[in-house]
């Protein structure tokens, strides 16, 4: 059997400590507004239950540590923001699956920006219509390198920071996460049947803002890893 036209690339993340070895990208789901502070600067306040939406898998751009990738300042906007995040890569999949066991589903975690178009998302939300005009488009998933789980250290002090231009835009703790990383894998899974190769973009703290061509995003957490990328 065979296609009638080429097969597309598989998307893939790269791994860290493992050149030529890559983590092949189903799904990217990601969590909205799960800070608190930047619910609130996004005009929302409270724990309300956590709300997701989906970028394409080819919406990746992975780069590795010590590299300066490039991402293209994408057709339609004028508001083009950063979102610093923790990505959860899931190496077990499963339906239904317990927030006590969820970390064993947890193949490794990276750091990753979730670019949004904000006035295109604003102009959708304002019309009630779906946003994935403001979130799924080409470049709008960067990722720096993944690590095993058993390789990270992450709790509730670990410092998550983007700097762009040398200046600090985003800085918080994973702990400020309205819903942590396992009831996040609960509530999705009760909705999507996880599989290998899914990540999970898990929400950014407050302080997003514009970034411009020529802009260079510095994004880190700590004893997880870095990505740096500019804006072309």
């Amino acid at each position: 059997m065979s296609f009638v036209i080429p097969a597309p690339a598989q998307p893939a993340a790269r791994v860290a400590g493992a050149p030529g070895r890559l983590f092949p990208i189903r799904r990217i789901y990601c969590v909205g507004r799960n800070y608190v502070e930047h619910a609130k600067e996004m005009g929302f306040t409270g724990r309300e239950p956590p709300f997701f939406f989906l970028k394409p898998a080819d919406a990746a751009v992975p780069v590795a540590e010590g590299e300066t990738g490039r991402i293209r300042y994408p057709s339609l906007t004028q508001d083009l923001h950063h979102e610093v995040e923790l990505v959860v890569a899931i190496g077990q999949g499963g339906s239904d699956i317990p927030a006590v066991r969820a970390l064993e589903h947890v193949w490794g975690y990276g750091v990753g920006l979730d670019m949004t178009r904000r006035d295109l998302q604003g102009e959708m939300k304002k019309l009630a219509r779906p946003w994935c005009i403001g979130k799924a488009f080409e470049d709008s998933a960067p990722i720096g390198e993944l690590r095993p789980a058993a390789q990270c250290r992450i709790d509730a002090d670990t410092e998550i920071r983007l700097d762009v231009n040398g200046q600090t835009r985003q800085r918080s703790t994973i702990g400020k996460l309205i819903w942590s990383v396992p009831e996040i894998i609960e509530h999705l899974s009760k909705a999507w049947t996880l599989a290998p190769g899914d990540l999970i973009y898990t929400g950014t703290p407050e302080g997003v803002a514009a970034t411009v061509r020529g802009d260079v995003l510095e994004a880190s957490i700590a004893g997880v890893g870095s990505l740096e990328l500019e804006v072309v």
